[in-house]
């Protein structure tokens, strides 16, 4: 598995900061429809909750104050897993863009976690999860350029690449990713991480030619 680390810059703020990973061999493909029927009834339900409590979910708060303690603005910059079930609760479902990226996502909203999904060959040396400087920016997935100062941020050989909030275009899942890094953000200690980490292994397994599995928890 790819080195990972911690930086105090992170541990100092936030104690119970946990990293779950899972690197694999993967196939990218379009989803099958035995995963999107999973997918969508996950989305039905999440879509019973109000607006107002799209953000109330333990592991959401969580991170909400660890932004606060990293000196980032949890409602400017949502993590990914508040955003998307807000959309949800809107009544306005989730992009469908491959069978890896929609596992993560079905995993995100199911914990409350927010979480990244790499292509391993678009990282270059080990990673570093660090606070990202003040005025460190780069082009976001579907997005313009991202102010990413202060948030918790994977690095790099050549710099960030991925957060809670919104992930780096550098190391995106395409058509062409064979090994893959599977991130769980976790800012509460990560108990359950284990066991999310296993049903990542069978969903990856079963929907996308999964193999030559390794798991940690940092």
């Amino acid at each position: 598995m790819r080195k990972i680390q911690i930086d105090a810059s992170i541990k100092e703020r936030c104690a119970e900061a946990v990293l779950g990973v899972l690197q694999c061999s993967v196939t990218v493909k379009e989803d099958d429809p035995a995963f999107l029927e999973l997918l969508n009834g996950k989305i039905a339900e999440l879509a019973e909750v109000v607006l107002s409590e799209a953000n109330k979910r333990e592991k959401i708060q969580s991170t909400r104050r660890a932004y606060k303690a990293l000196g980032k603005d949890a409602n400017r910059y949502r993590c990914s897993a508040e955003a998307m079930c807000r959309r949800i609760s809107k009544e306005r479902g989730l992009y469908y863009i491959n069978n890896v990226v929609d596992i993560n996502n079905y995993l995100s909203i199911k914990s409350g976690y927010s979480m990244g999904t790499y292509d391993l060959a678009q990282v270059q040396g080990d990673i570093l999860w660090a606070r990202a400087p003040e005025g460190a920016a780069y082009q976001g997935i579907g997005k313009n350029v991202l102010n990413i100062e202060f948030l918790p941020s994977l690095f790099d050989a050549l710099g960030p690449f991925g957060n809670p909030t919104s992930d780096n275009t550098r190391a995106m899942i395409t058509e062409n990713t064979k090994e893959m890094i599977m991130v769980f953000y976790a800012f509460d200690g990560g108990a359950d991480l284990l066991e999310l980490l296993q049903e990542a292994e069978g969903l990856l397994k079963e929907f996308a030619q999964g193999h030559n599995f390794e798991k940690n928890l940092l």
